[in-house]
């Protein structure tokens, strides 16, 4: 097994202190690519147009619609490049390395202009205090290519596993997908009904858009990487709107807990990597987080949950018959 193949079958070691300034930065950088998908996508429900996602090199945009077809943009995490390529063809990539946010806005607009992708965006950073427009911020300008990407193969995992749990639920659910505001990986599940109106803000955050995306009830989950006031990567899970029962909830696995201060369940990443199978262990926590939401806020589990295992089987069996019968 090559270097690169093993790394994708263990657990990365995640310590925030070690690569917080490469996350600043990154961060930074995701936002720049992900207010370019903002303004060339029509508008989806929950802001579901912004996001990120999880592909075999890092983080990418999917197909974005533009003038003259469909454009994508990809953060190469393998490679470290951003690779932009068109439906017409044609590829720029800028590099990935030390380098200021104002020198990699620039660059990627000017890339975009030889590829004659027409767009403008708004450079104040979303849901960050003290924010620095992307053109005027010489100050994050930090990237460890192994750091950034140990980040993205617990990324890889992360997305097989929420992907397996968000299969359960037969109601609305979101994509597993990476909002770039607070840079962590969801997926989000429905009960169906409206909810009261959202009275929460972000900083440089329409209260609007904030409104539209708690509209109705939700059971969230997600990865998120850290910051300095809780400086550990963890698993989260919330509901919305929430009772006071929410919290006291028993929910698994050991290691996990409900923070007051933050109005949500936590299991840090350190603590799932104890787990005899941390797969596993997450999984109990996604599972057991969202019975807590919908148990106190009295979801239709009967209607809303699913179980298509047996359709994996069946449907194995009728490709191979087929298969059998057409040689």
């Amino acid at each position: 097994m090559d270097k690169t193949a093993l790394q994708q079958t263990q657990w990365p070691v995640l310590d925030y202190n070690s690569w917080k300034d490469t996350l600043a930065t990154v961060h930074l950088w995701t936002q720049i690519i992900g207010k370019v998908r903002l303004r060339k996508m029509p508008w989806l429900n929950h802001s579901w147009h912004v996001t990120l996602y999880v592909n075999p090199y890092g983080l990418g945009t999917g197909s974005i619609p533009y003038e003259n077809g469909i454009f994508q943009i990809d953060f190469d995490f393998i490679h470290h490049q951003l690779v932009i390529v068109t439906s017409n063809g044609k590829r720029e990539t800028v590099e990935l390395k030390p380098r200021t946010v104002a020198s990699f806005y620039k660059e990627v607009f000017e890339k975009l202009k030889i590829l004659d992708i027409d767009v403008t965006i708004y450079t104040v950073p979303c849901e960050l205090e003290g924010a620095i427009p992307f053109e005027k911020d010489e100050i994050h300008q930090s990237y460890d290519p192994q750091k950034m990407e140990d980040y993205w193969l617990a990324l890889v995992k992360i997305n097989n596993i929420f992907t397996r749990f968000r299969a359960t639920f037969t109601g609305k659910c979101s994509p597993v997908h990476f909002f770039w505001g607070a840079f962590d990986l969801a997926v989000t599940r429905f009960s169906g009904r409206d909810a009261p109106q959202h009275q929460g803000e972000a900083p440089n955050m329409p209260a609007e858009v904030m409104r539209e995306a708690y509209s109705k009830e939700v059971s969230s989950c997600g990865f998120w990487p850290g910051n300095d006031q809780y400086p550990h990567a963890a698993f989260y899970a919330y509901c919305y709107p929430a009772t006071p029962a929410f919290g006291e909830q028993p929910v698994k696995p050991e290691g996990a807990f409900y923070s007051k201060e933050m109005g949500e369940f936590l299991l840090p990443y350190d603590a799932a990597m104890r787990a005899d199978d941390p797969e596993e262990a997450i999984l109990a926590f996604l599972q057991s987080t969202y019975e807590a939401a919908a148990n106190t806020g009295n979801w239709n589990r009967k209607e809303l949950e699913c179980d298509f295992t047996r359709f994996e089987t069946e449907y194995g069996c009728f490709k191979e018959v087929t298969n059998t019968l057409d040689d």
